[in-house]
């Protein structure tokens, strides 16, 4: 008669348990995957700031403390709603959730953890992961928007550069973009235009439209050199920012290294400043003056470490007649994912509105790894 060895028996019974275990971690893994549905959702318009609009929605497997973000996606931007400073809306203990947010195309409703701090505007929403838990999006009701033209590209300095069409909030104001108000010349040179706007549609709108250009990829860790004339005849209320910045990144990490050629609608004093982002932090700001006349200026972005020059001339005279610099070595962001931007808009909060069209010519940008 033949017997079962005890030790088979248990080992049999062990694998059972074990593929019972992982049954059910199978299927609890499954069926806690959170999700976000809309059960309200706005017309979709043309996006602006002067109306709200009520969108609500409901979640599942959402964990205590979390919260939904909201963002409304207006031309090729999606903007946190319904302000910047209050970017939370609060799921209810039946688990619906209910926003306010501003007029757009497209919609989206992401649940983030406790402590998630959201980008005020964003290219493309985030992936699931680092404090998202789940992203749903959804049109708004109603037509479909009409077709955007293609975005307007240009060649400058050996580099494929993308031009700004949508708003943004600069320096306290809302600011309009148009791609009319970049090109380049035929010695190559990059122009840069404040015009008066012709297609305002709102009172919240500015009377004025401005320029910026993106270059096309991250360059990352190395030197920035901007060859600028002479921007002596700007407008006090006129801004000229050099910088980088992550689109992906959030308010307080941008990675965003600035020279900002701006009397920020003051007539007298200083006319440029080298910043460390953010700009409110003392140590993170040094303000100088810089001459009429062409200047080139330079940051050297190292771990750890940036150093900002200004000098007069070009290329190798510009050595020999440095007019300032300095350097930061304290909340020097690291490098990854941020791209360099050429913009000039209006300081729409200084003492001094803005009184005319405005015009800078940028002859050359080097990048030196």
């Amino acid at each position: 008669m033949s017997s079962t060895s005890p030790f088979v028996v248990m080992k049999g019974s062990s694998l059972l348990l074990v593929a019972m275990v992982l049954l059910s971690c199978a299927k609890k893994t499954h069926t806690t995957t959170p999700t976000v549905t809309f059960t309200t959702i706005p017309p979709g318009s043309a996006g602006g700031p002067d109306k709200l609009e009520t969108i609500e929605g409901h979640v599942t497997n959402a964990r205590p403390g979390q919260n939904i973000v909201l963002y409304v996606k207006s031309e090729d931007l999606w903007w946190v709603q319904p302000f910047t400073d209050r970017p939370f809306s609060k799921i209810q203990s039946d688990s619906s959730w209910k926003g306010q947010t501003h007029d757009g195309w497209n919609f989206a409703a992401l649940l983030v953890d406790r402590g998630y701090t959201p980008s005020d505007t964003i290219k493309t929403l985030p992936p699931i992961g680092g404090g998202v838990a789940a992203v749903a999006t959804t049109p708004g009701t109603g037509p479909p928007p009409p077709p955007l033209p293609l975005q307007k590209k240009i060649h400058f300095s050996g580099y494929d550069w993308t031009v700004r069409r949508e708003a943004s909030f600069r320096g306290g104001t809302g600011n309009t973009f148009e791609s009319d108000n970049a090109w380049t010349d035929e010695t190559g040179a990059l122009h840069l235009r404040i015009a008066e706007n012709h297609h305002v549609v709102s009172k919240s709108q500015s009377k004025w439209s401005c320029a910026e250009v993106e270059l096309d990829h991250s360059l990352g860790y190395g030197t920035y050199v901007f060859t600028i004339r002479d921007t002596g005849q700007l407008d006090p209320s006129t801004v000229l920012d050099l910088f980088t910045w992550d689109d992906q990144g959030t308010e307080q990490s941008r990675r965003e290294l600035d020279v900002e050629i701006s009397r920020w609608g003051v007539p007298k004093g200083s006319n440029t400043q080298y910043v460390v982002q953010p700009y409110y932090i003392p140590t993170n700001t040094y303000r100088l003056i810089m001459p009429a006349a062409l200047i080139t200026h330079s940051f050297r972005w190292e771990p750890g470490q940036v150093a900002f020059s200004s000098s007069l001339g070009s290329d190798e005279s510009a050595k020999a007649h440095v007019v300032d610099k300095h350097v930061f070595g304290i909340g020097v962001p690291t490098a990854g994912g941020d791209t360099v931007h050429i913009s000039l808009y209006v300081f729409g909060s200084g003492f001094l509105p803005l009184q005319k069209e405005n015009e800078v010519v940028i002859e050359k940008f080097e990048f030196l790894p």
